[in-house]
Formats: C-alpha cells, structure tokens, sequence
C-alpha cells in the first residue's frame, strides 16, 4: 500500500495534496513561509525532507548567568559569570494526518507504519534542518548579484551555512526568457540559511481533540544536544564578533587593549584605538 502522505521525495516529506508548493511574498523579513524545517522521515535513510502540515515552529535557548559581587564596593556588579547553556529547547505543532503522525515524520515506525505510540518506545534522537530562505530581493543582493539563481558557500567560510536551494520547474516566463542565462522556469534557485539541530530528543508529545474543533493537532516537544550551521569548526578561536583583541567594538569594560598583543597585523598593543576612543566619548 503506497503512503502517499509519507513518501519522501523531490525534497518534501510526501506526494499527496498537502504537499503541494505554492508562491511565497517577497520580502527583506523574513516570512514563515520560506522557513523550511526538514526531518528524516521513516522508510526513507537518503536525506531530511520537509515536513509539511506544520502549522508552528519555535526555538529558544537560555543560559544562566552568575552575578559576582563583593563586599564593601557598594551595589555593583564587579562581573557577569555565564555558565553552561541549556539545551536547544524546540516545539513543533502539526496537524495530525491519518497516514503520517508526527513521529512517523521524525524517522520513527509509528502509526500506520510501525509500533511507537510513546515517549517510552524513543529509542534514538534525531536531526532537524532548519533552512531560512532568502527572497529574490535578498538573492540580488547576496552572494552572486543575480537572483533566482542561489549562492553556494564555502566550507569552513563565514559563508558555509549558506546554501543553495533548488526549486521544481514551474510555468516560464516568455518575458525573462534570457534571464540570468536560461528561464527561471526551467531553473530556479534561492540561498538558504542553514541551521542544523543535532541529535534531537522529544521530552514531550501531545494529541488535542476537541469538540468544537474538527482539526485534530499533535504537538512536540524536542531538546537538541547541539546547533550549528554544519560547516564551521568550532572550537577556543571561534570568531564570533566584538572580540577587542582584533579591534572590534565592544564593551568599553574590556577595551584596555594595551593588554592585547595580536600575532597576525592585529594589535600590537600601546594605548586605545579610535574606535574604542569614540565609543567611550559617546557614552559620556
């Protein structure tokens, strides 16, 4: 019996209906509609594919941060100690199908496909890939200048968790027929922000019917041992911004760069920077 709700193929979770694609606005915000949350589906080792049906997507992330003080300075907070961070905390809501329930599109052997009906039978986690996906305006700006076409990082580059997002042919455009080198009817991309949560858990599942609702919705609750844009090595050097021993602005606490000796034409140490100089004026 073919599930046609849970079929991963052409990058979607499925080849029935509710799969169909659709025109999204062009935007500089971004738009739910050109967030793509992909999932390993069960049946199917080869990639993630789009889930579909979702009707929410969120994400947080807290970390604690330590007060330190002393006694006899007065109210003041001689430094913020960050500690560990807490998992990646992720909830889905989505519309239950009768063929593909929400673990079924996890890569787990639920529903019509399998025994799982618990949180107790989660044996294994599981990956998500979130892709963001950049409208035409932002393609013209990004990467190649053209749109319509999408813009490959490289590995191990600031750009590495960008890539390129293809789209099935469409209906051409006999008025862009030389666009960008061929119809983007016939060959159509965006730039994708890629953002990958690895090794997920569900901590909490959910089923709501209701008598004055005809749609029944499932929910899930999932923590990620990991996030990252799946190219970047992170490490102790991970360039991540604001960092004074390069002369980038800051926090004026941390600004003393005469401490700072740079091994690569950076700073070399002896006094304030303009940047840092003006930073400070303006804070007066």
């Amino acid at each position: 019996m073919a599930n046609t709700d849970n079929s991963p193929q052409g990058g979607v979770g499925g080849t029935s209906y509710l799969y169909d694609q659709g025109t999204t606005p062009n935007t500089r915000t971004v738009v739910s509609q050109k967030n793509r949350i992909l999932t390993p589906h069960y049946g199917n080792n080869q990639a993630l594919h789009q889930m579909g049906v979702l009707s929410s997507f969120s994400l947080s992330e807290s970390k604690t941060l330590d007060t330190v003080r002393g006694i006899g300075f007065g109210d003041q907070i001689a430094e913020l100690v960050p500690s560990v961070t807490d998992p990646v905390q992720i909830s889905m809501e989505r519309a239950l199908l009768y063929m593909c329930n929400l673990w079924q599109a996890t890569g787990y052997a639920s529903g019509v496909d399998g025994p799982v009906r618990s949180l107790k039978h989660h044996r294994w986690p599981f990956d998500i890939e979130q892709q963001i996906v950049f409208s035409t305006l932002v393609d013209a700006d990004f990467g190649t200048d053209v749109a319509n076409v999408g813009y490959e990082g490289t590995p191990g580059s600031f750009d590495g968790g960008i890539q390129k997002i293809s789209y099935p042919q469409v209906t051409n455009d006999p008025q862009r027929g030389n666009y960008s080198g061929g119809n983007p009817g016939s060959s159509a991309g965006h730039s994708a922000l890629i953002t990958i949560f690895e090794a997920c858990w569900f901590n909490s599942s959910g089923t709501s019917y209701s008598k004055d609702s005809g749609m029944v919705m499932e929910t899930g609750d999932a923590n990620a041992s990991d996030v990252h844009d799946f190219s970047s090595v992170y490490g102790e050097f991970l360039a991540t911004g604001n960092d004074p021993t390069l002369g980038q602005y800051g926090s004026i606490r941390y600004a003393d760069q005469s401490k700072f000796v740079s091994a690569g034409g950076g700073l070399t140490g002896g006094g304030t920077s303009s940047i840092f100089a003006l930073g400070a004026a303006d804070n007066v």
